[in-house]
């Protein structure tokens, strides 16, 4: 089949559009926005924040690029891949508030396409999902995040939301520290089947899913006072969050190996961040709390 590209570009970069008026009417002000192309072809647009009111950083980023031979993170699977033109394109955000009890979050969507020869079809596959890395976690909001993440991906069966809940806990784990980023939500990948307007449509859902999952937490928690003893402790789980995106994180390889924009790429990393040797929270402290959460547990 001729995948129709465009369609996905429309979807996505209208997606960008809206999660950023949402953000934007959070944080009362303007998101920065820079259009950047690539030389090999393509380009995209980074619409952020920083050291904003609400988030200390925020990067929505929009882009769609193509080369001419598929970098060895997105053929790893599919060696027969090998060699083909590609095209990728998406919607990657991280979202690092200010508060320490606003949690971090994540939410990407992504298609992936390697260019068939006649009479060879196109392959694609999409991916996505969101998650949420608190530091002071209320229950209540990890079972809202869950619950609509739940919903948005009900309608493609019944196994959908336990099979990418199962698949997030187990990818966004630092297996260094044997302990996941935080707790979770969805992820899922190489997604090609039954077929495209479907793969299409539940990857849509996901990322219009995810206004409805962040944005009730922010409003109820940004006002919530705070120290320094909670911002000290959020530059130190900040920290963990950066060796996940350096160490593991699929997406990350793909735009460094691929020649993508690094200051785009790196936008994910938080503004400020700490690592202590050899520290551990007080027991029974607030901040010892959060390790019970960093194990995958049933939240509906």
């Amino acid at each position: 089949m001729h995948v129709p590209v465009e369609q996905v570009h429309t979807y996505f970069s209208g997606l960008q559009a809206r999660i950023v008026a949402g953000l934007e009417a959070l944080e009362g002000a303007a998101f920065g926005s820079d259009a950047w192309t690539r030389t090999e072809g393509g380009g995209g647009l980074t619409r952020y924040c920083e050291d904003g009111a609400v988030f200390e950083r925020a990067g929505v980023l929009f882009s769609h690029v193509q080369g001419h031979t598929l970098p060895p993170s997105a053929s790893a699977h599919r060696p027969d891949l090998a060699g083909r033109s590609w095209e990728a394109m998406g919607v990657s955000m991280v979202l690092h508030p200010r508060n320490p009890h606003v949690p971090t979050t994540h939410m990407n969507v992504r298609m992936f396409v390697a260019h068939g020869t006649k009479p060879e079809p196109d392959v694609f596959w999409f991916g996505g999902g969101l998650d949420l890395t608190p530091y002071y976690l209320v229950e209540a909001d990890a079972r809202h995040f869950h619950q609509v993440c739940h919903d948005a991906v009900s309608p493609y069966g019944d196994d959908k939301y336990p099979q990418y809940k199962a698949w997030c806990d187990d990818y966004f784990k630092l297996k260094h520290r044997q302990e996941t980023r935080g707790v979770g939500g969805l992820f899922f990948d190489d997604l090609n089947v039954p077929d495209f307007d479907t793969s299409f449509a539940l990857t849509q859902s996901v990322g219009d899913c995810f206004l409805a999952a962040y944005v009730p937490i922010v409003q109820a928690r940004q006002n919530t006072a705070y120290g320094e003893r909670e911002r000290a402790f959020q530059a130190y789980r900040r920290g963990r969050y950066v060796e996940f995106n350096l160490v593991y994180d699929r997406g990350t390889l793909f735009g460094l190996q691929s020649g993508g924009r690094t200051e785009s790429i790196l936008l994910s990393m938080p503004p400020m961040a700490q690592w202590r040797y050899s520290w551990t929270p007080e027991p029974g402290s607030p901040e010892a709390a959060l390790s019970a959460y960093l194990t995958p547990r049933t939240w509906l």
